[in-house]
């Protein structure tokens, strides 16, 4: 007879939740992000916003439960690292997934184990096992693969990642890294409350980002565009709607994710719903799936098993 193991399904459950969560807010986040290129750190602040917003909503109908964190500068200045380190993150993965297709953006973040494993590692102040040091090695191997020129004169011009894109990408995967492993750390000033560290992260990120945003011109760069008659402005605004809501669950499920798994645990999960992410950018956006791209996804995946 079969015996369920508690701790297991949750772990399971979790991750399946979260990577379904993150394809959703991968490809809408696409959408979004081709229908206005220039208006990424304004759509990044609005997500975080929606997200504070179904924090406090969710502590309004379920107060017993959901416990919205008191303003004290004591613990914010504790969160400043895993705040700003996530803000940073988000703001690279932005502008990596704006700039590439959908199906080539788990290659670009293609860094992130490897990167991960090299974080922990160091604060740690432990040595990975030889097989961790494969599979990192593996991994690596396989970006390599995915970025190197392609000698395919055939491809289109927009479906070769640029040398921007791709130092996004790498900049994205190493804040993604030291986030992973900053949250262990912080939890404890949030009481161990997922929810509490989701509130500090999403509302200190507002808080830093919104300068930002007023500094590059994003808010009259979208008054334009509600003047213009090509710009589909429903596609912004749902989008901005739906990815701020998965936005929120991810967040939730996320943090989750790593404080029931460890960090190099959470960036398996992550990197092994690459396959599926390129099968739905093909089928979704048309994009172009090269044989150097099947390779490369193959072997990242290959090093994440």
């Amino acid at each position: 007879m079969t015996v369920f193991n508690p701790q297991r399904l949750q772990v399971v459950g979790v991750v399946t939740f979260y990577m379904a969560s993150a394809l959703i807010m991968v490809f809408v986040n696409k959408a979004v992000l081709n229908s206005s290129p220039d208006l990424p750190l304004l759509f990044l602040l609005l997500q975080v916003l929606i997200a504070v917003i179904l924090l406090h909503a969710s502590a309004a109908v379920h107060g017993d439960k959901i416990k919205i964190p008191k303003l004290e500068m004591e613990v914010a200045k504790k969160l400043i690292p895993v705040v700003s380190v996530n803000i940073i993150g988000l703001v690279f993965n932005t502008l990596c997934l704006r700039d590439v297709e959908a199906s080539f953006f788990q290659i670009a973040r293609g860094l992130v184990l490897p990167l991960t494993i090299a974080v922990s590692s160091c604060y740690t102040r432990s040595t990975p096992s030889r097989m961790v040091f494969m599979a990192a090695g593996i991994v690596t191997l396989g970006f390599m693969l995915g970025v190197a020129p392609s000698s395919n004169s055939a491809l289109p011009v927009t479906a070769i990642p640029s040398t921007l894109s791709l130092f996004y990408g790498v900049l994205s995967s190493l804040f993604i890294a030291f986030h992973a492993v900053l949250i262990k750390n912080s939890l404890p000033y949030c009481n161990n409350s997922t929810i509490e560290l989701a509130w500090w992260t999403n509302a200190g990120s507002a808080i830093l980002i919104l300068p930002f945003v007023i500094l590059t011109g994003e808010p009259s760069k979208l008054y334009s565009l509600a003047q213009s008659d090509n710009w589909n402005w429903a596609v912004f605004l749902w989008g901005t709607i739906v990815t701020g809501i998965f936005g929120f669950l991810l967040c939730i499920a996320g943090l989750l994710s790593i404080k029931i798994t460890s960090p190099i645990t959470h960036m398996f999960s992550s990197a092994a719903r690459s396959v599926l992410q390129t099968a739905l950018g093909v089928w979704i956006f048309n994009d172009i799936l090269t044989a150097s791209r099947v390779v490369s996804i193959s072997v990242i995946l290959g090093g994440t098993m």
